[in-house]
């Protein structure tokens, strides 16, 4: 009597391939950075297929992907300063930044476009003026208890109303500030410029600083550790002899600051200082907020990077350059508007998913 041959034993590779599949999930859904790159890479790809079938109205290249950059500029800075504010923790928000842009902005335009103050000291004085607005917030939420929300939304309506009433709600546009405007157009960059497009000079001059200075400040010093520690319990943080009050308080110094560093950016991109130009349309406050959220910054405070929002910035900047292209009129800015809503859903959405599967998002 013969044996009967054994069944071949089952193969692992369905097995495996699943095991890689559920890791890329796990990736996908827990790792911040990872979704937005592949959420930035998917848009890049579609905006330019779309532009490759003639259904967009003016070429999505490189050259317009730079040249819409300069959208970029205020809006990352503004989602850094978020940053810093949100994760300071309970409920951590500055409602007021579009506000201080506009006054701190009327302000630089004084001195610079109407006293005659050295470049470089009007810019120090709007990095001053804007640390100080920033410093009134600090002092009600950090010391005297206002809740940030009630804090800053009042002191975005005192400063709106400074800045409207401190040239009669007219705009500063005098020859050294066009001149400013003039001076800050797109720059070639250095040794490699040639084969890249041309880059808005706010980019050097302002973005790159400020976000090499944030992350320096949150991931390599003493105080951004502090303030994380802080943002996740601060009870356990005055236990540990954290100064909790003053470390809260520069937070919104260090988001003022920031502030007042757009309020050069905004000036020099419209030509004039405006009294309205950190809160005309949508604000500037609201997207800062969203694209901090969209880069992973927890709302309840203690979580959040710099690459999450540099990244969430360019995602929002080249989908709604995409956009503008692909759609006429005023119908653009209502898609951009639209498109901002659902993407911050799914990321809700995505947050939920992770915390239930896998205990949260990772930075």
């Amino acid at each position: 009597m013969t044996a009967r041959p054994e069944a071949p034993a089952p193969q692992a590779r369905p097995r495996a391939a699943e095991s890689l599949r559920a890791r890329l999930v796990r990736a996908v859904l827990t790792q911040r950075i990872v979704l937005l790159a592949i959420l930035l890479v998917l848009v890049v790809v579609v905006m330019m297929a779309l532009d490759a079938t003639g259904r967009l109205s003016a070429a999505y290249n490189p050259d317009y992907m730079a040249a819409a950059l300069i959208n970029a500029v205020p809006l990352m800075m503004l989602g850094l300063a978020e940053l810093v504010v949100i994760v300071s923790g309970r409920g951590g928000i500055d409602l007021s930044v579009g506000a201080n842009v506009s006054l701190t902005g009327m302000i630089f335009g004084f001195a610079y476009g109407l006293w005659g103050w050295p470049l470089p000291l009007a810019i120090v004085v709007a990095l001053v003026v804007g640390a100080l607005l920033g410093l009134v917030n600090g002092v009600l939420v950090a010391y005297l208890g206002f809740p940030p929300l009630i804090a800053t939304l009042a002191t975005y309506y005192a400063y709106l109303s400074l800045a409207l009433v401190s040239n009669g709600q007219k705009p500063i546009n005098t020859a050294p500030i066009q001149g400013l405007y003039s001076a800050s157009g797109s720059v070639q960059l250095p040794l490699v410029g040639q084969y890249l497009p041309l880059v808005p000079a706010g980019v050097f001059l302002f973005l790159l600083p400020t976000v090499v200075v944030v992350w320096l400040l949150m991931a390599r010093s003493t105080y951004g550790r502090a303030l994380y520690g802080i943002g996740t319990n601060d009870v356990a943080a005055r236990w540990a002899g954290l100064d909790v009050g003053r470390s809260r308080m520069l937070a919104y110094v260090i988001a003022g600051a920031i502030a007042g560093l757009v309020a050069v950016v905004t000036v020099s991109q419209f030509a004039s200082a405006r009294p309205d130009a950190g809160t005309s349309g949508n604000g500037m406050a609201l997207p800062a907020i969203t694209i901090a959220v969209l880069g992973g910054v927890a709302i309840t405070g203690g979580v959040g990077r710099v690459l999450g929002v540099f990244l969430a910035a360019l995602l929002i900047v080249w989908l709604n350059a995409g956009l503008l292209l692909a759609f006429s009129g005023n119908l653009s800015s209502q898609i951009q508007l639209l498109a901002l809503g659902v993407i911050l859903i799914a990321a809700a959405l995505l947050n939920g998913v992770a915390t239930r599967r896998y205990g949260g998002t990772q930075q």
